[in-house]
């Protein structure tokens, strides 16, 4: 689960992290309210999108040449660049040639930067503990400079049941060149970080950039926080914060029905029980020359609701051209599967060809049913078969 920027400097303030001051805005009127609050002379307006990239990124159906984060001066420089990005979507590296819409503005106090720094926690997998990043070059490059020279990236590990040291947060702030006063400055915003990471069960966070002032002040300019899925649980004050609207509607309509659930941008609609099998179904669909248009696992006890709720959301998708049923019974025994196929093919109707692969438990019995239902199925042996078949279909042959 994502959240905007704003929310993420709100957990790391709280954290006791020294962060930019700024006030989020829902239209031009409350932007142009916002500006005059912070002083009314320089400002920065930046667009609060799930999406990175914002900096460099594009207002589709403007001659604007300015992306998502942008210096105002004046009240009406202000208000141009707030209808600009009320009104037309923000595109970037990561949204897609569509872009995305801005519903809300972070209207930030504008900072002299004397220096940048880039921190982040992610999990290491290797060492199975979270893994502090940092790198005295920040700021929109990094992934440049990560590139360029590995050698320059800092990596702290530390253990989640104690959190991160003091020593070792004291010991990065010299190693990212703070001197003097600055040291436990930086050294509250490490751990501050570390914190967050740890206690609210991120997969990512990070502050991008740190900037170090002409007066000596060390603040978070940025901050993006991920959040593990499977740990909202036991945090219902993030869940809270999650903005639905920024979400893949289908993505959304799927975990609230219990299903896992991926948009992609190929046209042969995938509904697979167990992840490792929706991934191999990938894959051989792209072997055999197509393109999948989502990652859909129904897991391996879906009832007829769940089955015929991930076809509506497949065939909600305009690019599917074909849908590919993969299942291999063990819990949920292929008869079971065979009948809520037909239930669902009845009751929400198919536009595009089905093609359908059984094995496993009760496979000849589930067989049997989809060959005696009448609808326009189209049986596959095996996977390699099933693909085969699939992407003729999509492509009309």
């Amino acid at each position: 689960m994502k959240i905007h920027e704003y929310q993420a400097k709100e957990l790391l303030a709280q954290a006791g992290a020294p962060v930019v001051p700024g006030i989020v805005a829902s239209d031009v009127g409350e932007a142009m309210a916002a500006y005059e609050q912070l002083g009314g002379r320089f400002a920065v307006l930046k667009a609060q999108i799930h999406a990175g990239g914002r900096g460099k990124g594009r207002f589709a159906g403007t001659e604007k040449s300015y992306g998502g984060v942008q210096l105002v001066r004046s009240r009406q420089e202000c208000r141009d660049v707030a209808e600009t990005m009320f009104r037309y979507p923000l595109v970037t590296r990561q949204t897609g040639p569509a872009g995305q819409r801005v519903r809300k503005i972070l209207v930030q106090e504008a900072v002299e930067i004397a220096r940048e720094v880039y921190l982040g926690v992610v999990v290491d997998r290797t060492r199975g503990c979270p893994l502090l990043m940092a790198c005295a070059e920040g700021g929109v490059e990094i992934e440049e400079v990560a590139a360029r020279s590995p050698e320059s990236i800092l990596r702290v590990p530390f253990y989640p049941e104690h959190g991160l040291p003091a020593f070792q947060a004291r010991r990065l702030a010299y190693e990212l060149g703070f001197v003097g006063e600055q040291v436990a400055q930086a050294e509250k915003l490490i751990t501050a970080l570390a914190h967050v990471f740890v206690e609210k069960d991120c997969s990512l966070a990070e502050i991008n950039p740190i900037v170090l002032t002409p007066d000596a002040r060390v603040l978070a300019l940025d901050a993006k926080i991920n959040f593990d899925d499977n740990a909202l649980f036991r945090h219902p004050e993030i869940e809270a914060l999650r903005d639905v609207e920024e979400e893949d509607p289908r993505e959304w309509r799927a975990k609230q029905a219990g299903l896992s659930y991926v948009s992609m941008s190929g046209n042969i609609g995938c509904l697979v029980n167990g992840a490792g099998l929706a991934m191999a179904t990938m894959d051989i669909i792209k072997l055999h020359g197509g393109e999948p248009a989502n990652f859909l696992d129904v897991g391996g006890g879906a009832n007829q609701e769940q089955v015929t709720e991930a076809f509506r959301i497949l065939l909600s998708d305009p690019n599917v051209k074909a849908v590919l049923v993969n299942i291999f019974g063990g819990i949920m025994k292929c008869d079971t599967i065979a009948a809520a196929i037909i239930a669902a093919a009845r009751e929400v109707g198919f536009r595009v060809p089905l093609v359908v692969r059984l094995e496993g438990t009760h496979v000849e019995q589930g067989r049997k049913l989809l060959a005696e239902s009448g609808l326009p199925i189209i049986p596959a042996t095996d996977l390699s078969d099933a693909a085969r078949k699939a992407v003729a279909a999509a492509q009309g042959l």
